[in-house]
């Protein structure tokens, strides 16, 4: 077992910056809501508190969806223009990057010396992965050079992980939620055309497939989507826009 891996007693900041995350997964509250609190509680878990920036991935682009303190802001802002630094390799590698001094620091390019010219002296900048897959980078910035010894480096990998399992459950959930309003959506398109046909049927005297043809036609001709052709014919009959099903969440 290698001293990074090695079990480390919480003190008291930790320790109620991983119960404060923990409540997190009992709310449920939006990714961005989950990650601004995050960085929140990040900065205090080192000593002396660090500005604080989380990357996420969306799209193929990263992006900070939740800053403490203006280094972190303006030197993710760096990276993600030069397509290079310490955060983005965090996050692209799924390992830990600790910058012990920015003024002796050669990596990267020329990002060290913009990060100096911003303030920062000494970074830590570690993966946010879910299901084995790194998503994003909480990334810790100093003023100081060396802020990151072994001890604090294993406070903020344990806060990390737990942040990481934060970042999958909000995730799931958002997506469970997208998943939930579309299949809503697409049950109460599929009601109103359902009746805009048996419409049809009892008008025209027709089957099924007959009147869904007379609807597609009106469609094309009037150049409107089937739905609103059909919204429009049930309204017109009934005198009220018609009311969507009744739909229980997937579970």
């Amino acid at each position: 077992m290698n001293a990074l891996s090695a079990p480390v007693p919480p003190p008291d900041e930790l320790s109620r910056a991983l119960t404060e995350l923990g409540s997190l997964m009992l709310v449920l509250p939006s990714v961005e809501r989950a990650m601004d609190d995050v960085a929140g509680l990040a900065t205090g878990v080192v000593s002396p508190p660090a500005s604080c920036g989380i990357t996420l991935e969306r799209g193929s682009q990263p992006l900070t969806v939740a800053s403490r303190g203006a280094l972190a802001t303006h030197v993710d802002e760096v990276q993600y223009a030069q397509d290079d630094g310490p955060c983005l390799e965090a996050m692209r590698t799924g390992h830990a990057v600790t910058v012990e001094d920015m003024a002796s620091e050669h990596r990267w390019d020329g990002y060290p010396s913009h990060a100096l010219a911003y303030g920062v002296r000494s970074s830590l900048s570690l993966p946010l992965s879910i299901d084995e897959h790194t998503r994003g980078a909480l990334n810790l910035y100093a003023s100081s050079g060396a802020a990151f010894p072994q001890e604090v480096h294993q406070r903020a990998e344990l806060f990390a992980r737990q942040a990481a399992a934060v970042l999958a459950v909000v995730t799931r959930q958002s997506r469970q939620v997208v998943l939930s309003d579309q299949l809503r959506d697409a049950l109460a398109h599929r009601s109103v055309i359902d009746q805009a046909i048996g419409i049809v049927m009892d008008q025209q005297r027709c089957d099924a497939a007959q009147a869904f043809a007379v609807l597609r036609q009106a469609s094309q001709h009037r150049n409107l989507k089937l739905r609103d052709i059909a919204v429009e014919l049930v309204t017109t009959v009934s005198g009220s826009a018609p009311a969507p099903p009744p739909f229980s969440d997937p579970s």
